[in-house]
């Protein structure tokens, strides 16, 4: 019998098939999250990696955090199946979905999401006490997709008779909440908007003074962030992360850590139609 040796060329491209299919392999073992970057990134990866290693235990897989650079790269990873879970505000929920032909499935949302508030700051000194007292003023609203920092405090500026490109003198998009607080405290700006619960956060660990600057505008409360993975995520796979996010117990001190960072008390149960009025304010304010 004759044997035939493969050509030089067969094995390696031989080899490249299995080096190929055991990096897609690795890939498919490794769960990927990711979130809006509604703070500096340092601070997304001490907020996110707790969570990270719970849901490791917790699913059975290796689950990597990896920050994205702005709110379009958080939509995009997702449609595009870049990464398996995204923590996402309304607004940017509402976009996803749009771009991906209703594939994003929201699965748990904070207690503190279903009666959201952003606030508007400006400094004591300023005369700023009112929304219409920002007229003629120089403005800042966080990223242009993000829900609390600048899609719901315009909505409520259209709803109060005042048009931010008519009535203000500048606008300014400072990318995220922290940076909107600096651009106040610095006077790059005379006022802003941001998401409350950042606020909160900062006022209590002492980084503003709020004899200094503080709130004049506090918004009524509307339906924000989630958790959402892509509908083509398997079924089972969708229970378990859903599962674990609303098992977090803040009775349990490593689940209470999470929760914190997270700036949530609980997560509970979320649906699409919880974010149908966010999508009518977008349309309504022209975002969409």
């Amino acid at each position: 019998m004759t044997h035939f040796l493969p050509s030089r060329t067969l094995r390696a491209l031989l080899t490249c098939a299995v080096l190929s299919a055991t990096t897609f392999a690795h890939a498919q073992s490794v769960f990927r999250v990711t979130t809006i970057p509604e703070e500096a990134a340092t601070e997304q990866v001490r907020k996110f990696t707790p969570l990270a290693s719970y849901l490791e235990k917790a699913l059975g897989v290796k689950v990597e955090f990896t920050p994205v650079s702005d709110y379009p790269a958080a939509v995009e990873t997702l449609v595009n199946k870049k990464v398996d879970l995204v923590w996402f505000g309304g607004f940017t929920f509402v976009q996803a979905n749009l771009r991906s032909g209703g594939k994003v499935v929201p699965l748990a949302q904070r207690e503190e999401d279903t009666k959201f508030q952003s606030v508007f700051i400006a400094k004591t000194d300023s005369g700023i006490k009112s929304l219409a007292d920002m007229k003629g003023k120089q403005i800042s609203f966080g990223s242009q997709s993000s829900t609390s920092g600048h899609l719901m405090p315009r909505s409520f500026l259209l709803q109060a008779n005042i048009n931010p490109e008519k009535d203000f003198r500048r606008i300014a998009y400072s990318g995220a909440h922290d940076a909107t607080i600096a651009s106040v405290v610095s006077g790059k700006v005379d006022a802003a908007a941001l998401d409350i619960t950042v606020w909160r956060k900062f006022v209590s660990e002492n980084k503003v003074d709020t004899q200094a600057v503080d709130v004049f505008f506090t918004t009524p409360g509307y339906f924000n962030y989630n958790w959402s993975v892509h509908a083509d995520m398997p079924a089972d796979m969708q229970a378990k992360v859903k599962a674990a996010l609303l098992a977090l117990d803040p009775a349990n001190p490593e689940h209470a850590e999470i929760l914190r960072l997270n700036r949530a008390t609980r997560y509970i149960a979320t649906t699409p139609d919880n974010y149908k009025g966010l999508e009518t304010a977008a349309r309504s304010a022209g975002l969409l």
